[in-house]
């Protein structure tokens, strides 16, 4: 049992935010390194050697974390923050969320267009509908999403859903249930953290408003 009595879920371990002390799975979290040369590393893939320090996959931790300068005080030595520290976690989740929606396409398990994602909204074969954050809302609205927490995600723009499916520019995409949406679904909930996208993009769901992305 873990704090308060909650069942502990063994193959979703728990690590304490370094920002704001709380303690969730650690797929709601950002894992950061430090380097031989004392330099602050994000590690998304949670693969690379040392110790790790871990920030919430909110725009607001990580933010606290560099202001307050906590990663010196978690790794209890001076460490260089690059300044571009949070559009590196931003742009490793990017790559992270696209290679999982290319590896859907190439499965199979994901389609793109208004017609193909259309008649597969129809057919109930849509597990996420993904809708680009700089398409027209009179052209996304004509598409609702499948229903359920993490059922539509509209924080990639056109040319980064593209790049999933060897376009310049998707507006509407969809993956179809299974493992690779799954993992689709945990880096895009990530994602839209970073981004500060719950509120404004309605992430998980056309009724669930902001997605705790930690629970």
């Amino acid at each position: 049992m873990s704090r308060g009595g909650r069942e502990k879920v063994h193959d979703d371990p728990e690590r304490k935010c370094i920002a704001t002390g709380d303690i969730h799975p650690k797929r709601g979290l950002i894992r950061f390194v430090v380097g031989p040369d004392n330099t602050v590393y994000c590690d998304v893939s949670e693969k690379l050697p040392g110790r790790g320090m871990w920030v919430s996959a909110e725009r607001a931790a990580l933010e606290m974390a560099v202001q307050k300068k906590l990663f010196s005080r978690a790794a209890k030595q001076q460490v260089t923050v690059p300044d571009t520290l949070i559009a590196d976690v931003d742009a490793a989740l990017l790559k992270r969320v696209t290679d999982r929606l290319s590896m859907a396409r190439k499965a199979g398990r994901a389609i793109a267009g208004f017609e193909k994602v259309k008649d597969w909204l129809g057919k109930e074969q849509v597990s996420i509908l993904i809708q680009a954050s700089d398409g027209s809302p009179r052209g996304k609205s004509k598409l609702r999403p499948p229903g359920g927490r993490g059922s539509f995600f509209d924080i990639l723009t056109a040319p980064e859903i593209g790049l999933a499916f060897g376009r310049e520019h998707v507006i509407h995409a969809a993956l179809a249930a299974g493992a690779l949406a799954d993992r689709f679904r945990e880096d895009a909930v990530r994602l839209s953290g970073v981004r500060d996208a719950g509120e404004q993009t309605n992430v998980g769901g056309a009724s669930t408003g902001k997605v705790k992305k930690t629970t």
